[in-house]
């Protein structure tokens, strides 16, 4: 049920016999007065917006006592991938920002909600219109005539039918007064999500960025693996020749022979699967750049060694320093805004309206006084029973905005746990690549001591065997960690934002944009 009240005063002038008259004040209702009271007795329901607080250590649990061997500076702003100077990277990476068709879609999904601002912001401005036209009438009569006459309005007639000509021009205004502050939450909501949608946009790029360097140091990770095991099939092949010299001499029997052969046929298969990988990563990579994978092609080359540890700074600060979480947090403000837009719903709607008319003829004098029709109108509307919606509305809208508000604090939640996973990783690993090392030294020398031990026939072949297998193992164990540590390296920029900060974000002046009346 909805109750509507109006007020209307309209003017029609019409020619009329001149009179003598005193000049009297105009009685036409001056509306700038009643606009300047309403406008000043506006005002906006529903809550402030408040930032939440959100869970926040004092300092990182894993750094504490742990000094990274390779501590790198600060990362660069955007290129942040520059810490493991690899010009081949730094290529790659600079082609997601500019081809990634994923980072293109976000793109477009934010100057989306940048337009939905300036949609939510154009009602609270008037609505004009201009309208012209003319037309041409007719009438017949029943019998023949054959006298002409003209008429004062535009018309004539001949033989008993007339014809008329009238030309107009009317324009109207009408203007929903936001008084509540209904639209204004709208807008403000409106441009909340904008933001979000923005730092949507910083966290798919850094999470493509990412990607990319992941997959590009397990593709390197591989090419490391095939030199591996290329000298690896070397070392063997000269085995295998050691245990046919043997073999031919009459020290040793057939049996070390094959079991070298075997051995070595072994690792040239092992060698050979290692193109599987290494391709379906080349090309992961190639749609990361926007490139069907039969475009790109990287050269091998070995995975770096050294590990770069970007600082982690302060906890405190991790929250201006993640896309995300400023993505939860403005979307904390487009809810709460909403909940103003709901309890507007309890106020009435006041509109004004005007309309002004020129109709007549003959075109020239169209725009006399004569010729003129206006009307202006003030209207308000109340909902008295609505069965429960608006409260139903504004429950909804609140228990949104609490979801928003738990949504942040998990964020925050995750984003610290990533960091300390990330350090955690990098500390742990680095004790393990510094065993690693000594074990591949300690089975290097167990290798030649073996094999210059069965030259001198102390030791059956089984015991080379066993020794050239265990260095294998130990040397792709410790290439694993180096790739592990590298690829926890990557993740630990992307935890700690990849060089963005709240200041990358549009403001909520940038978001409305100029305004453009038409």
């Amino acid at each position: 049920m909805r109750f509507s009240a109006s007020c209307f005063r309209s003017s029609c002038s019409q020619p009329s016999r001149p009179r003598p008259s005193r000049p009297r004040p105009s009685r036409r209702p001056r509306l700038g007065p009643i606009l300047l009271s309403l406008l000043l007795a506006g005002c906006t329901v529903g809550p402030d917006y408040k930032k939440p607080d959100a869970p926040t250590p004092a300092v990182f649990k894993e750094l504490q006592g742990w000094t990274p061997s390779h501590p790198a500076d600060a990362m660069d702003k955007g290129a942040w991938w520059s810490v493991y100077q690899d010009p081949e990277l730094d290529r790659l990476e600079r082609m997601v920002d500019i081809s990634n068709q994923t980072v293109k879609q976000y793109e477009a999904q934010y100057r989306n909600a940048v337009a939905l601002v300036a949609e939510a912001r154009a009602s609270l401005f008037p609505t004009a219109s201009l309208t012209a036209g003319v037309s041409r009438s007719g009438s017949g009569a029943s019998g023949r005539g054959y006298s002409t006459s003209s008429t004062g309005t535009g018309g004539s007639s001949f033989g008993g039918s007339s014809h008329s000509t009238e030309y107009n021009v009317s324009g109207s205004i009408d203007w929903s007064l936001d008084v509540w502050g209904r639209i204004r939450r709208q807008v403000e909501s409106s441009a909340a999500g904008a933001q979000v949608s923005a730092a949507d946009l910083a966290n798919a790029r850094l999470s493509a960025q990412a990607t990319l360097a992941t997959d590009y140091f397990d593709l390197r990770a591989e090419d490391s693996l095939a030199q591996l095991l290329t000298d690896t099939v070397a070392a063997y092949q000269r085995a295998l020749q050691i245990t046919e010299n043997q073999y031919r001499a009459g020290t040793t029997s057939s049996i070390d022979y094959v079991t070298a052969l075997a051995q070595l046929q072994s690792t040239q298969a092992q060698l050979i699967a290692v193109g599987v990988q290494r391709q379906q990563f080349e090309h992961a990579i190639a749609v990361l750049t926007g490139q069907p994978p039969a475009a790109l092609t990287i050269a091998p080359a070995p995975l770096a060694s050294m590990v770069p540890v970007v600082p982690a700074g302060l906890p405190s600060t991790l929250l201006q320093r993640r896309p995300d979480i400023a993505a939860a947090e403005r979307t904390m403000q487009e809810q709460n805004a909403l909940i103003g837009v709901a309890i507007a719903a309890y106020y009435p709607d006041i509109s004004l309206s005007a309309l002004g008319e020129y109709a007549g003829y003959p075109l020239g004098s169209l725009f006399n006084a004569s010729n003129q029709v206006w009307s202006l109108a003030a209207s308000g509307s109340e909902t008295l029973f609505d069965g429960g919606l608006r409260p139903a509305q504004v429950s909804a809208a609140r228990a949104t905005y609490d979801a928003a508000v738990a949504g942040y604090r998990q964020t925050v939640l995750t984003a610290f746990q990533q960091v300390e996973d990330a350090l955690s990783d990098l500390r742990i690993l680095e004790m393990q690549a510094k065993a690693e090392d000594i074990a591949v030294n300690s089975t290097r020398r167990a290798v030649q001591a073996t094999l210059n031990a069965y030259r001198a026939g102390t030791v059956a072949y089984t015991s080379v065997i066993t020794e050239q297998t265990q260095l294998l193992s130990d040397q792709q164990s410790a290439l694993s960690v180096l790739q592990s540590r590298l690829v926890a390296s990557v993740a630990l920029i992307q935890a700690l934002g990849g060089g963005w900060t709240t200041a990358d974000l549009p403001s909520t002046a940038a978001v409305k944009g100029p305004f453009k009346p038409y």
